[in-house]
């Protein structure tokens, strides 16, 4: 199925299955490429749950090429000055912000959820032929890449397109450890990590006036619970749980993709064109801050490679720019969350002091 430009020239279609921040990301990258774009979401309604997402330059970059980057701008605020601290306040090192900024010649930023989907949704709305379906769910990849030049998996984790395509081999695999996220509304006098024996709490600016939080424990069913890990840590952690609604807070069991996916595309004609993006292809641990990064530079390099070249070279160009890099982020993202998390602080806390700030 394809559609007409204005010169009457066909123009190549795509579905892409998932309307998260990868997907969107595609969807309007490929309509800027003069694609004919559907995006199918199973939810009924768009997740807008308030996490912050940090978005190093790199992927900054990809959204002002996608046009979507001063969306960002107009609601994210910069982040500069954060530690990684000890659960009675001691500071170990300093995050390395400075630097990035340096390097990069501006600042990560920090976006809560539902302003990142809005800014992705009106890049879409602005061409005002991308339908985007609610409460569509995907049961036969095949008869989709049948009526299309082009399916995109972004649909998670859970993927049903990384399924029907590459087998159940990879999958989610759980890592031991609870994660819980919210916002106080208040602003937290310092921002970063504290890490404990098996467990650690993050804070960070996510707007004026509120503050993004975050906690692992190996095992916490309860707001209770939750609280009682934290008893006793360095101010405003035990004051953030006491004072924020846990109605509002939400609970994971954390993930991550494994083993690693031998490609990101599937380039056979015959079978259809298949690629993936985003948690899709590489789900990883949340402690390196680059999972809303990595699907964003996945969309921005596949839109680049259709772009580019011819669809089978095209996949198979996206395949060896993401694939490796994606990998070799969520490895170390996971190599973190074990580094974090251990229970032999002592000997982790001597190797953060020898951290460059």
């Amino acid at each position: 199925m394809t559609g007409r430009t204005g010169t009457g020239v066909r123009a190549k279609a795509a579905t892409v299955v998932g309307a998260g921040i990868g997907g969107l990301a595609t969807a309007i990258g490929l309509r800027r490429a003069g694609w004919s774009v559907t995006v199918l979401e199973r939810r009924t309604e768009l997740e807008r749950y308030g996490a912050a997402f940090g978005i190093h330059p790199t992927a900054q970059t990809a959204l002002d090429r996608l046009g979507v980057g001063k969306a960002l701008r107009d609601h994210a605020v910069p982040y500069r000055d954060a530690h990684i601290r000890t659960p009675d306040g001691r500071t170990l090192a300093r995050l390395p912000l400075e630097r990035i900024e340096r390097k990069a010649g501006r600042p990560e930023l920090l976006i809560s959820r539902p302003y990142l989907i809005d800014a992705l949704l009106a890049g879409l709305d602005a061409f005002g032929d991308v339908p985007v379906k609610l409460g569509a769910t995907v049961t036969d990849v095949s008869a989709l890449t049948a009526g299309q030049d082009l399916v995109v998996g972004a649909d998670g984790i859970r993927s049903a397109v990384r399924t029907a395509r590459f087998g159940d081999r990879s999958g989610p695999r759980p890592v031991a450890t609870v994660a819980w996220i919210g916002i106080a509304d208040f602003e937290s006098p310092l921002h970063g990590e504290t890490w404990g024996s098996g467990r650690f709490f993050g804070l960070t600016p996510v707007e004026p006036g509120r503050t993004n939080w975050y906690a692992t424990v190996p095992a916490a069913t309860t707001a209770d619970a939750l609280r009682a890990a934290f008893a006793g840590w360095h101010d405003p952690i035990p004051r953030i749980l006491e004072t924020t609604d846990p109605a509002a807070w939400i609970r994971y069991e954390m993930r991550h993709l494994h083993p690693a996916l031998p490609s990101f595309v599937s380039a056979d004609a015959s079978a259809g064109h298949v690629a993936l993006v985003g948690d899709a292809a590489h789900a990883m641990t949340p402690n390196l801050g680059q999972g809303a990064c990595t699907a964003i530079l996945d969309a921005d390099a596949l839109t680049r490679a259709v772009t580019a070249a011819p669809l089978p070279a095209a996949l198979r160009a996206y395949d060896r720019e993401r694939r490796r890099s994606a990998q070799r982020t969520a490895f170390a993202s996971r190599t973190l969350h074990r580094f974090m998390s251990t229970e032999r602080t002592r000997l982790r806390d001597a190797a953060v002091r020898l951290l460059p700030g």
